[in-house]
Formats: structure tokens, sequence, C-alpha cells
């Protein structure tokens, strides 16, 4: 077989497992936004079906012999190297699993999501707890086929976050702990910011109004994306000219909506602005979560709560909720959004304390995989790791152990890539500032400029090189966590007065 002849075998294989993947997320967002539930099990076991035929796709001994002979292959150049490279990787994390467990899972973890939102409705931890301890039991089983010396845990935030680790997450949180509970309880002492106004009642109607606007500032295009909504914020990159994403509105809630779109917005780009030739493969959508991470927080945080990004759509907002913000400045709603108090929900959470969401969310994760946390009870772990590091406790399992859907969906090892990706935008953040006029470009409403910087400096590589190699390609350094420490620090110092 010639080298272009293996180069069309695997794109015509690259083509077909496109295909079921494209009916999988279309069927996945719909089930998370539209789909009424009474379809659930006829949707879920066809779904399972699919993730069948995609795992015989993936494991295929003819494609796996192709991707070794492509990577042994001298004319095989560069790209197609590393495309080959993740494929196989891919590959040997399930070749072993029999097809029958990796369908059983499949249907678990629909399960498993059908739980998590039933205990939601009833707002009680009981009616999910079996199908976590099943999730987790299932991941265990799943990552033992891999038989690799690694542990289980440490296998998962592999997966996330290529080249990380326990011993390395260890080291990110303990500075996170270090340097920011300190700060936070600064700032819990210092004189409050008033964020009163936030928490009025807002028309859901009017607050989808601003959100046109807000969409149209950030230049999210109607031809290549959708706005939905669901219980959970959340972005499914179809192809890099679909992508779809959801917000919540919540009327005593005015910011919510608006920085959890923008956040959602953050990481619709990146997988609208990859290099074109890498759409439909692994390379246009095989992203680290947390350099994906990166790039939704640096919308949210970095631009989304600065003053320069408000001045241009502030008025709107006025105008919509003239007895809520008629007398509220632009300087008093930035300082609002920013403002730092330690709380339950963490999709929620500022700036500051967000961080420590994750990090007990890590904890916990390393002990149900360790075996020094139980499932049983965990909800009660959960409240006394939030009592420990931010004081205070929730009072219903929806405030607390119910929050997240990750668990639900087997995500085990995705928490720590949040905190990740918010530290990896702090890096990507400080170099944006030196080459181009941020605050100037927001105030005269050219986003865009923006985000073309991101595509030329981040987006266009997508999945071609390691987070590590793309953070160097954009600033020049290797991760340095000490760009996010300094930057929250400087920050909540200013804001709150602190000496």
């Amino acid at each position: 077989m010639t080298h272009n002849e293996k180069l069309e075998l695997l794109k015509q294989w690259e083509w077909k497992t496109s295909a079921y993947s494209m009916v999988l997320a279309v069927l996945s967002y719909d089930k998370m936004t539209v789909a009424p539930a009474a379809g659930a099990e006829f949707r879920d076991e066809r779904a399972a079906y699919l993730s069948g035929e995609v795992f015989d796709l993936s494991v295929d001994p003819k494609i796996i012999a192709l991707l070794k002979d492509l990577l042994e292959d001298p004319e095989t150049d560069a790209e197609t190297k590393r495309k080959c490279e993740c494929y196989y990787h891919d590959a040997m994390k399930i070749v072993s699993v029999p097809k029958e467990e990796y369908v059983a899972y499949s249907n678990l973890n629909n399960a498993s999501y059908n739980a998590w939102y039933k205990a939601r409705m009833e707002n009680d931890y009981a009616p999910f707890e079996p199908y976590l301890k099943q999730m987790i039991e299932s991941a265990r089983k799943l990552v033992s086929y891999r038989h690799s010396e690694k542990t289980t845990y440490d296998e998962l935030l592999n997966d996330y976050q290529p080249g990380m680790d326990i011993e390395k997450f260890d080291k990110f949180f303990d500075d996170v702990e270090k340097r920011l509970v300190p700060l936070i309880k600064k700032v819990v002492a210092a004189k409050p910011v008033d964020t009163s106004f936030l928490t009025q009642n807002y028309d859901v109607d009017k607050q989808r109004a601003f959100m046109k606007r807000l969409v149209k500032y950030l230049h999210y295009d109607e031809d290549w994306c959708y706005l939905g909504e669901t219980e959970h914020p959340f972005t499914v990159t179809i192809c890099a000219n679909d992508s779809r994403t959801t917000t919540r509105y919540i009327p005593d809630n005015v910011s919510s909506a608006p920085l959890s779109t923008i956040h959602e917005v953050g990481h619709a780009y990146y997988g609208h602005q990859v290099d074109p030739k890498y759409d439909g493969n692994i390379l246009g959508a095989g992203m680290s979560s947390g350099i994906h991470e990166s790039q939704s927080r640096l919308l949210e945080n970095y631009l989304g709560r600065s003053l320069p990004f408000w001045k241009p759509i502030y008025p709107v907002l006025q105008e919509l909720f003239p007895e809520q913000l008629g007398k509220v400045t632009a300087e008093q709603f930035v300082d609002a959004i920013n403002a730092s108090s330690p709380s339950l929900i963490r999709t929620e959470a500022d700036e500051l304390t967000y961080p420590i969401h994750v990090m007990i969310r890590y904890k916990l994760e390393k002990g149900l995989f360790n075996g020094t946390i139980s499932t049983e009870g965990l909800d009660k772990t959960w409240n006394e790791m939030y009592e420990k590091y931010l004081g205070v406790s929730a009072k219903t399992a929806n405030e607390g152990i119910l929050q997240d859907v990750h668990w639900a969906d087997g995500l085990f090892g995705y928490f720590p890539t949040y905190a990740l990706g918010s530290a990896f935008s702090a890096q990507f953040y400080a170099k944006m500032r030196e080459q181009i006029d941020v605050d100037r470009l927001m105030e005269e409403d050219r986003f865009n400029e923006i985000t073309d910087w991101l595509k030329e400096n981040v987006h266009r590589y997508g999945n071609r090189y390691d987070a590590e190699d793309v953070l160097e390609l954009a600033t020049g350094e290797r991760f340095n966590s000490e760009y996010y420490f300094r930057y929250l620090e400087d920050k909540y110092t200013k804001l709150y007065h602190l000496k």
C-alpha cells in the first residue's frame, strides 16, 4: 500500500467516525435542552448503540495497524503523525475493554444523568448516591483494562490534561490554598462591596433581550452558533461552524446569565477558530480541558468582569432595568460583579473563591478513588470541606453535592482543569495586553479584534500541540502560575483597599 493510499484510508475512517460523533453530540445537546423526558429511554438505548459503533471503529485492528504503520512511515508529515499519536493513544485506552462493557457503561452513564436530574428535582442526594457509586466502580474497571502502572485517578487526570497527575495537581492546589485562602480571609474581614442591586427582581424576558445585544457585542454570529437554555450551562461543538451554547436565567441575579454566556462563548470561539484543515478530526476537537477552560475563563473573568468591557453595553442593561440599575454607575456595577464573598454554588462563585470550589472537588475525587472517602454520606463530607475552606455549609443537596452534573456524566478528573484553565488564562492575558490595546478595543465595540488575537496565538493550533507548547508559542514561556496568583492578589487588594 502506498503512502497516499494509507492517508486516504485514514481520511475515510475519520469521516465515518466524525459522522457518528456528530449524531451523538446533537443527541447530547438535545437531551439537556429540548428533548422530552418521556422519550429518554428510547433515545438513550439508541445513543448507547451508536456509542458501541464508535467503539468498534476506534478499536478496529486494521485501523490500529494503520495508525502504527503511519507513525513508523518516514513519509508521514508532522501533523499527520500528531493525529496518529492522539488516535493511537485514545485507542489504547479502550482496545482491551469488552464491547459489551463499553455499551453497558454508556447505558449506565445515561441512567446516572437521569438519576441526578431526578435527585435535583427532589432536592435529595439519596436517589443519586448508588449511581455515583456505580459510576466510580465502572471508571475504575474501565481504567484497569489499560494495564497502566499509574493509579486510576492519575490516569483520569491525564485524560483531561495530558501530562498532569496527582503530584502536579497537589502542588498546584497547595499553592492555591497557601496563596488564596489567607487573601479570602482578608477580603471577608474588609468593608464589603455593595452588590444589593444585582439580586433584585430582573424580568427573565428582558434578560433575554439583553443577551441578544451581548452576543452581538461578542460577535457571536448566528451563522455558526446557537444559544439555548438549560439547567447547567455548557457548550457542544458539532464542527467549526456549528457551536451550540446554553445559558441559564435567574430572576434575582442579573449577572449570572451574562457571565455564564461569556464563558461558554469562550469555549465556542475556540472550536470555531481552529485551523479549518483540522475540522472533523482529532486535531480540531481534542484540545486539553485546561486549555479549553483557559479560553472560557479568559473571556468571562479577565475581559467580561472589566470596566472597559461593560462601557459599550451597560447602558443597554440600564435601559432595560431602569428601576434596578438607573442610578448605578458602570463602575459600581463592575465592582459588584467582581465582589468576593464565600458562597455555595461553584458556577456563581466570584473569581477569587472559585478555585477553592474546584480544590474541594479535587480533594473529594482523589479521596473517592483512593478509598479514603465514601459515596455514602458524601453530602456531609462535602459540607465539612466547605465549612473548612470557605466557612459556608449547604442547607440543601441542590446547593451542595447535586449542583454539578460532572460526576453524573462520569467526568472524573475534569474538575481540576477549571482552576488550571484560570491559571493558564492569566498567562495568555498578560501577553495579550502587551501586544494589543485590549481596553480600547472593548470600549470601541471591537471585540472581534481580541478574538482575532486569540485565533492567531491560541485557537488556530487546536490540538496540534500540547498545552505547555501552546502556552510557549503564545507567551514565550512554559506554564507559570505566578501570573495567576499575582493577578488575583493585585485585583482584590485594590478592590478591597487591603494593606
